[in-house]
């Protein structure tokens, strides 16, 4: 099918269309600087928000308890839900789907599940595209859930205006939050799974951590709140989705939301002029140069530096 057929018809929100553009984002088509090009005009509009937290906490089902509570409100939702690629077979299990089924056979929502395919990061590589055509496609708010994060995979920052950090009881307390990097990125902090015990003290632990990270802060500085839920049975959503609105309208009011969407774009291009560097690097190895130096750097003939230093040059031609 024509490209630009595609381009029409999921902007019209024909949901098949949706999904073949962003297969052709995830497979890497050649045609995918064609279809960034038809994209580009149609975007910047969608309210982008990443979910994130630790393995078990309750992405999936809060992610779901939102997507429901923001068509309530009216607002056509995108998800996309990141899952890890197993490091022996390569398959990913998509089980996000299986928890938001519910949302299966509403028009103004698509989900699409994703692989991580070995990029680090909490997301796949091909996120900030596929976020791209969900915009396009007229979605008002794209939730963006990652793999289980550790202390490293906070990728996600950089890929959305606000960035929500859940956390249950019984994980830790709010020194190993501060241990894990997350007072940094989050934006709103949710306390899931409210209803068991420690959830009380969890919440009064990251509340104090919060307020000793943002005391070294100059300027006006946007203070996190922290939330209670119950995802599985719908409590706090309302408090949830009211956190996301107020932090977005704090954004408006500061002139952040500009400057957010300046560092994505700035960071989406820099990946993809690192990523076609890198293939033009390892294309070298066809020609058996990249093979010799590194045969070179063993034998203590040539220092990295100095091979490095030739592959940039046989890069620029």
């Amino acid at each position: 099918m024509d490209l630009q057929q595609l381009v029409a018809q999921a902007r019209d929100g024909t949901p098949r269309a949706v999904a073949r553009l962003i297969s052709l984002v995830e497979d890497g088509s050649p045609r995918l600087r064609e279809l960034a090009a038809a994209l580009a005009p149609h975007t910047g509009h969608a309210r982008v928000v990443g979910l994130t937290g630790s393995p078990g906490v309750g992405k999936s089902t809060t992610t779901s308890a939102l997507v429901s509570a923001l068509r309530a409100d009216g607002r056509r939702v995108g998800v996309l839900a990141v899952d890890p690629s197993s490091p022996f077979s390569g398959g990913a299990l998509l089980g996000d789907r299986v928890r938001m089924g519910e949302h299966a056979t509403d028009p103004g929502v698509f989900i699409r599940s994703m692989a991580t395919r070995g990029h680090l990061g909490g997301l796949a590589a091909a996120t900030p595209q596929a976020l791209r055509v969900l915009d396009a496609a007229g979605c008002d708010v794209i939730l963006v859930e990652t793999v289980g994060v550790g202390q490293s995979e906070v990728e996600v920052v950089a890929l959305a205006d606000t960035t929500v950090v859940l956390l249950a009881p019984g994980m830790g307390d709010g020194v190993q939050a501060a241990k894990a990097g997350i007072l940094e990125v989050g934006d709103v902090f949710v306390v899931n799974k409210a209803d068991r015990d420690g959830a009380d003290a969890t919440v009064r632990e990251l509340q104090h951590m919060v307020s000793l990270n943002r005391r070294e802060l100059a300027g006006p500085a946007w203070r996190p709140p922290v939330v209670r839920t119950v995802a599985s049975a719908g409590q706090g959503i309302d408090e949830l989705v009211g956190a996301l609105d107020d932090h977005r309208a704090w954004l408006a009011d500061h002139d952040r939301l500009a400057d957010g969407a300046r560092q994505r774009a700035r960071a989406e291009v820099e990946a993809i002029a690192l990523a076609d560097l890198r293939g033009r690097i390892r294309g070298l190895a066809g020609d058996a140069g990249l093979d010799e130096l590194a045969e070179r750097v063993v034998a203590g003939e040539l220092d990295p530096y100095a091979a490095a230093d030739a592959v940039v040059a046989a890069v620029r031609g």
